[in-house]
């Protein structure tokens, strides 16, 4: 496979998707940019926005198993991974798999549950394997965490510890349609009040397992200049020294940041990485990976505010 060839099904799965989920182009981008590097995604946005809806025709279009977790306050780590079980017939443990072991996991109000449930996740989002009293179970290269969150409520939440938001490639803003895309909504789904179903939609699986492991290595082989590898590097430390911001983004933020480029360079049919790359990756890679000071928040700076300032301030290569 050569990259016209994974640029014409990137198309082509666009194209799927939106035949089902009206607008969100910029969000189903990002995350299909998310897999072609192996992120997972945070999703950010009030309810109703059709952020359920979007993971399934997402994995469905993609030939993905789908699996969900709907956290609760009062959900276990077990809950989330499984547990063993004995099995009076055979005299012996079984393992009863949880719903992480899945390709594309929807994990549904995420900041409901406590963080020691939140953290079940830590070693499967960065490892894609997990650990059950002792034994080591891998989750396949094709696993993939979209989270989802309300921002509005904030009763009965808990927040994200930084380990884990660090471990999301984007957090992604779903906010409400324009106008011309909400009455699109209404006419094409207006028909019924329960969410569709993605079998109503008879949507094509087009990318199998062993396409979408070409793709991904066409994604590692786009250019990355020494410059931008320097004008990434600028980005992220400059986080670190900026008067809005308490706490900076990580070295990993950089080495995602590269990938992540790479991966966007792909999905708009390019070989090689562009400045602009960096500049429209900056706020949704970065956002969730910086504190701000107390100051900031009492001045109403938002972490976009200070990214776009920093990303403004630090010179381009040409």
């Amino acid at each position: 496979m050569d990259l016209p060839s994974a640029g014409e099904i990137v198309k082509a799965v666009r194209g799927e998707i939106h035949k089902v989920i009206i607008g969100q182009d910029d969000t189903i981008d990002l995350m299909l940019a998310s897999l072609l590097c192996g992120g997972h995604v945070l999703l950010e946005g009030p309810p109703g926005t059709g952020k359920t809806f979007l993971v399934q025709t997402f994995a469905a279009c993609l030939s993905l198993s789908f699996g969900r977790i709907q956290f609760t306050p009062d959900m276990m780590p077990g809950d989330v991974l499984g547990t063993n079980l004995f099995d009076f017939r055979t005299n012996s443990f079984i393992l009863t798999k949880g719903p992480i072991f899945t390709q594309v996991l929807l994990a549904d109000e995420i900041n409901r549950t406590p963080p020691k449930t939140q953290a079940a996740l830590l070693q499967a989002m960065n490892e894609r394997e997990v650990s059950i009293e002792g034994q080591t179970y891998a989750l396949g290269e094709e696993f993939m965490v979209v989270a989802t969150q309300n921002p509005i409520e904030q009763h009965g939440t808990y927040p994200l510890p930084e380990a884990q938001l660090d471990r999301f490639l984007f957090k992604l803003a779903v906010g409400y349609p324009s106008r011309d895309e909400e009455r699109e909504i209404v006419r094409c789904h207006g028909h019924r009040t329960a969410m569709p179903k993605i079998s109503d939609f008879g949507l094509a699986p087009l990318v199998s397992h062993g396409t979408l492991s070409e793709m991904r290595a066409i994604t590692a082989g786009i250019r990355l200049s020494d410059e931008l590898v320097d004008y990434i590097v600028d980005i992220v430390r400059a986080t670190r020294r900026h008067g809005t911001i308490e706490t900076g983004a990580s070295p990993r933020a950089a080495n995602m940041m590269a990938s992540a480029a790479r991966a966007h360079a792909a999905v708009c049919g390019r070989d090689f990485v562009i400045p602009d790359d960096v500049k429209r990756l900056a706020p949704p890679l970065l956002r969730h990976r910086v504190i701000m000071t107390a100051e900031a928040d009492i001045e109403g700076v938002t972490c976009d505010d200070a990214i776009r300032a920093i990303v403004d301030q630090t010179p381009a290569p040409r």
